[in-house]
């Protein structure tokens, strides 16, 4: 099994599609459901035996949570924040190009 080249709070980009969001969760491989999977297009389906992020993602349009192939995305180092309403519940602040976690509840 392959180590996760991205963390939590870190801003990444989609390398086709043009949206962005910073990662709150991560499966060392696939673990999705099967309809899923199949619903991407066979010519675009990535490996199954790799990581996947949790983002909250943002595009032009709308926010949005997205699951993501590592092989897929790029580090977004703009600095700019990400415009998801959920970003308040999972991170702190944002420094730099990564967002702090908030401290997990122990109760």
């Amino acid at each position: 099994m392959r180590n996760a080249r991205y963390g939590i709070g870190q801003v990444v980009r989609h390398r086709i599609y043009p949206f962005r969001g910073v990662i709150f969760d991560v499966d060392p491989e696939f673990a999705n459901t099967e309809e899923w999977y199949e619903s991407i297009p066979e010519d675009v389906r990535p490996r199954r035996d790799q990581p996947f992020y949790h983002l909250l993602a943002e595009n032009a349009e709308t926010t949005y949570v997205a699951y993501v192939s590592e092989q897929n995305l790029l580090p977004d180092e703009t600095g700019e924040p990400v415009a998801h309403p959920q970003i308040e519940s999972f991170f702190s602040g944002l420094e730099g190009v990564r967002y702090t976690p908030k401290p997990r509840s122990t109760h």
